[in-house]
């Protein structure tokens, strides 16, 4: 049973090509499909989440991190009543624009292009993979995907302003996002802020004693944990805590979030929308607890100068390939020399959307953006000596 406020793929805004209907498929589980055998999806299982396979393959990626995404969303969704189709579908999606080498090489790719007056945002290029690169059907370019998908790849971790992006003038960026959508970038962050203590630990970059006294939520939990087991093996606490720190920020989310949309008295999808303030949020308590967590990767893992070394990598390589495209763009592979015939410098190459000037800095973005870390590694011995 949906709730009131629950989007309803017999209501969707459709697709931008329409399409017969599926005989026992709706449009959001298609959609979801559609996702998941795309090849920028496969390619995600090579790209980096936090850290690389020199310390171990057992540590998430991007695309296993996605899956779990999609695993805590369609459990909230469900507790809430929301259509479990589309918020499993844009779960899978969220990462999808992601460049190689985790956030050093959106970092590193959006130097890149600002040294010619552009931007990197992977948001926007998840909506440039589904609309435009991905060709699978004959009928149309793109996955062709409902509209409410290609609004919650837009719309579910930032709100981004009309008259900076005219371009996105059909997804409502005067309205909120549906619940659905909404969920997305906070179980991204339960799913990241609790594996990226997990690889911490399991790197060494992280003990338990430093996260405990560091961050309250996991040191209550570890104590509750130690009355429990106190023979266990240190590991087996460690993972009997990080497990009540994951369902403690899972439950608060369910529970905050149906208190806020009863409060706010919001029992319609149009209702949702119109609210001045997103309403799937934490807790005050736990969101304090959400902060010093994130707080603490970022000042002890993420910036940890054991990882130093893999930013710098990330963002040589992004910025020597970058260089030599833009002085050599015969090197490009020959559907990226289409694109830029007769192009040198930031000069016009072609036209994405209808109308839209696309730049020799876009076209090399957009390629570097869809390599692995294998690939990228290897362009870079080819082209840039290794």
């Amino acid at each position: 049973m949906l709730a009131d406020y629950a989007v309803r793929v017999e209501q969707s805004r459709g697709r931008r090509h329409p399409e017969p209907t599926h005989p026992y498929r709706n449009d959001f589980q298609r959609d979801r499909d559609r996702v998941v055998h795309a090849r920028a999806f496969r390619r995600l299982e090579a790209k980096t989440q936090v850290f690389t396979r020199r310390y171990s393959d057992h540590f998430r990626n991007r695309l296993t991190h996605t899956i779990e995404v999609a695993q805590i969303s369609r459990t909230i969704a469900a507790q809430l009543g929301l259509n479990s189709d589309l918020v499993e579908a844009l779960a899978l999606v969220h990462d999808i624009g992601h460049p190689p080498f985790g956030h050093a090489g959106e970092k590193a790719l959006d130097a890149a292009m600002r040294r010619h007056g552009f931007s990197f945002d992977h948001n926007l290029h998840a909506l440039r993979i589904v609309e435009d690169f991905e060709l699978r059907y004959a009928a149309f370019r793109g996955l062709n995907l409902t509209f409410e998908v290609r609004e919650g790849i837009i719309k579910h971790s930032h709100d981004y302003d009309a008259g900076e992006h005219p371009e996105l003038a059909e997804y409502l960026l005067e309205l909120r996002p549906p619940l659905e959508a909404q969920l997305i970038d906070l179980t991204d962050e339960i799913a990241y802020n609790t594996a990226d203590l997990d690889d911490g630990c399991e790197a060494h970059l992280l003990t338990i004693e430093q996260i405990a006294a560091s961050v309250a939520i996991f040191d209550c939990c570890l104590q509750e944990v130690r009355r429990l087991y106190p023979s266990a093996p240190e590991k087996l606490q460690f993972n009997e805590t990080l497990k009540r720190v994951f369902d403690r920020l899972v439950s608060d989310l369910i529970s905050n979030t149906r208190a806020r949309v009863a409060e706010a008295g919001t029992h319609s999808l149009e209702a949702i929308r119109r609210h001045p303030e997103r309403l799937a949020a934490f807790s005050r308590e736990v969101e304090e607890g959400r902060r010093q967590l994130k707080d603490f990767l970022y000042e002890n893992l993420y910036f940890s100068p054991a990882l130093e070394g893999e930013k710098e990598d990330a963002e040589r390589i992004i910025g020597e390939l970058f260089a030599h495209w833009m002085e050599e763009p015969e090197d490009l592979p020959r559907s990226y020399r289409e694109k830029a015939a007769q192009v040198r410098g930031p000069q016009r190459a072609r036209i994405w959307p209808a109308g839209v000037e696309e730049p020799l800095p876009r076209i090399i973005c957009d390629y570097i953006a869809g390599m692995t870390d294998p690939f990228i590694y290897q362009q870079y011995e080819k082209y840039c000596g290794g």
